[in-house]
């Protein structure tokens, strides 16, 4: 059964109106010559993905429309053969794969975008930044810290005086690699919690509320004294959300920027569809929730026309198309992941 596209509305990117089966941009498809491509799936990179397709739509007269819902949906509806590619911020698995090649044979995955899962937080009357280590951020997500005024919250945050409220723990509804980046986090740091619950797209959470899309985490979030979420780091921002240091492996507490996020990615060079985690990498002022997303696509297209259409368009965004990345506080893919993605798309047919 086809997903049933959702609406998006969305004050975070540059253009405000997402219909799904609607182009992300205002460039009018009924415009002569102009061309048309579909998407669907990670929420994570929408607000890159929005103005990367606008300025693309601008200079190139395609259009590319892209339905936000979630990396589980995107591989789903792209498996399914009714979008051109996907976006996933985990690549597909076996079991996937042996679906969507059933249906369209060989997948090809390339790393996109480059981000990081911000642990933001609604405070009021709370003006320093907090710091979470791994560990209570695992116990928060476990329901075993359930009060900011927690002596674990207290012993790393001196100096800071925390409501005796509630913690609501607010996670992703849907599958999603949001969630997958977070969850992999948390498996790697608490023995208990990759027991317990583990990682995936879609877990079964301990405690919380859920909302599908990073959008809907965030205004949840945003919406609800003493909640806590993870959030990609571009909504937060143009959320203007509270968000806290998460301490690294080397011990150090850091925020997640484009500099910490591009430290923690420099110490895994080269990833591939089957070694593609960087969570918890040892590295100085590195940000350890962090991810790429993967853009799927199928190494034998249809036409010569969309193959045209479709490779035209992710060379461009390995390329030029980063800058539209640096611009929303995204990190531009390294050098040798871009040229990773190239010599694949020059596999496509």
């Amino acid at each position: 059964m086809l997903l049933k596209r959702r609406v998006i509305t969305s004050a975070l990117a540059v253009v405000a109106i997402l219909v799904a089966g609607i182009s992300l941009q205002s460039f009018a498809a009924s415009s002569t010559g102009v061309s048309n491509l579909t998407g669907a799936g990670s929420t994570f990179d929408y607000p890159f993905f929005n103005r990367a397709f606008y300025l693309y739509a601008m200079q190139n007269h395609v259009n590319v429309n892209y339905s936000a819902i979630g990396s589980g949906g995107g591989i789903q509806q792209f498996s399914e053969g009714t979008v051109n590619f996907g976006a996933s911020d985990v690549p597909m698995n076996a079991g996937e794969l042996n679906i969507a090649q059933r249906i369209g044979g060989a997948v090809i995955q390339i790393p996109i975008a480059l981000g990081g899962e911000a642990i933001s937080y609604n405070l009021p009357g709370i003006h320093t930044r907090l710091r979470f280590t791994p560990h209570v951020i695992a116990q928060i997500y476990l329901g075993q810290i359930k009060s900011w005024n927690d002596p674990r919250i207290e012993a790393i945050n001196p100096g800071v005086k925390l409501p005796k409220l509630p913690i609501v723990v607010v996670h992703r509804s849907d599958g999603s690699g949001s969630t997958y980046i977070f969850t992999d986090f948390l498996s790697a740091i608490s023995p208990q919690w990759a027991h317990r619950v583990g990682c995936g797209k879609a877990v079964n959470w301990p405690v919380g509320i859920g909302a599908k899309g990073n959008q809907a985490v965030a205004q949840s979030v945003k919406d609800t004294v003493g909640a806590i979420g993870y959030v990609e780091l571009a909504y937060v921002l143009q959320s203007k959300m509270h968000y806290g240091y998460v301490q690294n492996r080397e011990g150090q507490y850091v925020l997640p920027t484009p500099a910490t996020i591009a430290n923690e990615a420099a110490q895994k060079p080269s990833v591939t569809s089957k070694d593609f985690s960087i969570v918890w990498l040892p590295g100085k002022n590195a940000y350890p929730i962090s991810g790429y997303s993967w853009a799927l696509l199928y190494r034998n297209q249809r036409t010569a026309a969309l193959k045209k259409m479709l490779v035209n368009l992710l060379t461009w965004m390995e390329g030029p198309g980063q800058d539209q990345a640096a611009a929303i506080d995204y990190v531009p893919l390294p050098a040798n992941i871009r040229r990773q993605a190239l010599y694949l798309l020059d596999t496509v047919k």
